[in-house]
């Protein structure tokens, strides 16, 4: 059973979450605070195995009990969050304090339908993830790591990446170590409508390579980085001599939309031998299927090791099907991807 504690400041949006919560026979609600303060007190006295938090809150913002929390007793936290611009660049910093995953605030992009299954999954993936504790930092911009510039032989190469919780992180750490260079590259991660575009801002800002929010029949080209925008698939084709990204509505697969299975299946079809695909931490088993025709296609397939994943959910299941040649901790992933380039 899963002991859950809800934090927020609105009457409305603790009992719905509240009730949503108490559908699932494997989750218990063993409390609600209405700030911060409350909340600290029983988070010693109950013990929950995961937090709900809000981070718009008097007295004390979600941020900075977030901060506090993570430095002196560590727990799994959802940041429930409206989506606004604002709200989504403060979701974000809040991953980088040691959120576990992002859920959209009842009202905003989910019918009250959709927050049971939606947020059960979200606390499911929390509870299973590794928290370790994190020291008080200030939130500043990173500056842009010294990668040199590499030739590859081809401008013909792609390289697709797949990761869901944990994967905001995990996705930085890849890309910050790899060159201006690097052929084009197709990015799917777990994450609400209209927080992809602010992290493909953060991305860009401290990544070497230019990363963004993928538009419909934008060209896959060196150097550049694309992001699959949150509620559509984003699918590789090939156009003449070029690559190109659909962006493109369709079911939820794995209860994603977008999906790692998507991109890597149309990568698998389009690219072939000329892809490297690498799947990194999240739960469940997204992107694992694919990354097996990936690997059947010809291309090199990497998968995240269990000691440096947040959740080893869809490495594990990846690696149980025989979709990775090579499974390495996460600061390895990205000299692997130059060195099956340049192969």
């Amino acid at each position: 059973m899963i002991k859950v504690l809800i934090v927020d400041d609105s009457a409305v949006v603790r009992k719905i979450l509240a009730d949503e919560l108490s559908r699932h026979r494997d989750i218990e609600v063993i409390g609600t605070a209405v700030n911060p303060y409350v909340a600290r007190d029983k988070i010693v006295n109950l013990r929950p195995d995961v937090v709900t938090l809000d981070i718009e809150m008097p007295k004390m913002d979600g941020l900075t009990f977030l901060s506090k929390l993570m430095k002196h007793f560590p727990l799994p936290v959802v940041v429930v969050s409206s989506l606004t611009p604002e709200n989504s660049e403060t979701a974000l910093k809040a991953l980088d304090l040691g959120a576990i995953e992002v859920f959209c605030k009842p009202g905003s992009a989910y019918s009250t339908k959709n927050i049971s299954r939606d947020l059960a999954r979200a606390i499911r993936a929390a509870a299973s993830a590794r928290v370790e504790p994190r020291n008080e930092k200030p939130i500043q911009g990173i500056v842009k790591p010294q990668v040199g510039p590499i030739n590859f032989k081809t401008t013909h190469k792609i390289v697709a990446i797949g990761a869901s919780t944990g994967g905001t992180k995990a996705i930085e750490a890849v890309l910050s170590g790899l060159p201006v260079t690097t052929p084009g590259t197709v990015i799917a991660q777990h994450m609400p409508e209209t927080f992809t575009a602010g992290f493909a801002q953060r991305l860009n800002d401290v990544c070497p390579m230019e990363v963004r929010e993928g538009r419909d029949n934008d060209h896959v080209i060196p150097g550049v980085a694309l992001l699959a925008p949150g509620n559509k698939h984003m699918v590789l084709r090939r156009s003449g001599g070029n690559y190109v990204v659909r962006i493109k509505d369709g079911p939820l697969i794995h209860y994603q939309r977008p999906s790692v299975d998507v991109l890597f299946r149309s990568v698998a079809k389009s690219a072939g031998k000329n892809a490297v695909g690498a799947i990194l931490t999240g739960m469940g088993a997204d992107g694992a299927k694919g990354l097996l025709e990936m690997k059947e296609s010809g291309a090199y397939t990497i998968a995240q090791d269990e000691a440096t994943c947040v959740v080893f959910g869809m490495p594990k299941e990846a690696i149980e099907l025989g979709a990775a040649k090579k499974v390495a901790p996460l600061p390895h992933v990205s000299q692997m991807i130059i060195r099956a380039l340049h192969e």
